[in-house]
């Protein structure tokens, strides 16, 4: 299974925001990584390297590697509408993506795990597969026997659990349905897809 394993703070240090999720030791040193820290004066980046680092960026966030990001970029872009949009859409249907904003889990790594450890079905059938895309109108619920999973009843418990206008949720019931696609304006994710386009379309 495609997952990034290495150093997170790092990472979250590179772009200078949390992209992993709240990070405390990112709060004590907000500058780049490197021997010189803070001091080290940084040269004005090109225009392809701010392209780069969007992607990068992106891919992070939602935990793709290479080439299935490229993929579903080539999805994106066969749709109709504007492919950065469908980009970051396609993205946030992916399951493990639609589990952590349905605040089974604190992070996205951790809603894949869930997944790949056969604890979601979808519309009444286990699904493993982390990249299985949500459509408008199913239901993504926690299979009975791992309702009682403790990780999954403290994320539910959370101050830090967000209602998203896409999907509903059903705490009785520990279901959730995916009603449609959001919006560009209702996906909370600092990304600035324009460039990712731009640098798919050199």
């Amino acid at each position: 299974m495609a997952r990034y394993i290495g150093p997170k703070t790092r990472i979250s240090r590179k772009f200078g925001e949390a992209i992993f999720g709240a990070d405390k030791y990112l709060e004590k040193k907000n500058y780049p990584p490197g021997m010189h820290g803070a001091t080290k004066r940084r040269r004005k980046l090109s225009e392809y390297a701010l392209q780069l680092k969007e992607k990068q960026k992106a891919k992070y966030t939602y935990g793709v590697l290479e080439r299935q990001f490229a993929n579903v970029f080539a999805k994106a872009s066969r749709s109709k509408g504007i492919t950065g949009e469908v980009l970051l859409q396609l993205l946030e249907s992916r399951l493990d993506n639609v589990v952590y904003r349905m605040g089974l889990s604190p992070t996205r790594a951790g809603a894949r795990q869930l997944v790949s450890h056969r604890h979601i079905t979808v519309n009444g059938d286990l699904v493993n597969i982390a990249s299985y895309l949500v459509q408008p109108g199913d239901i993504i619920s926690i299979r009975e026997k791992s309702k009682s999973l403790e990780t999954i009843t403290d994320s539910l418990s959370s101050s830090r659990h967000i209602q998203y206008s896409w999907i509903e949720w059903d705490k009785n019931i520990l279901s959730g349905k995916f009603l449609n696609m959001p919006e560009r304006s209702d996906i909370p994710e600092n990304i600035k897809e324009q460039l990712i386009v731009e640098l798919y379309s050199k």
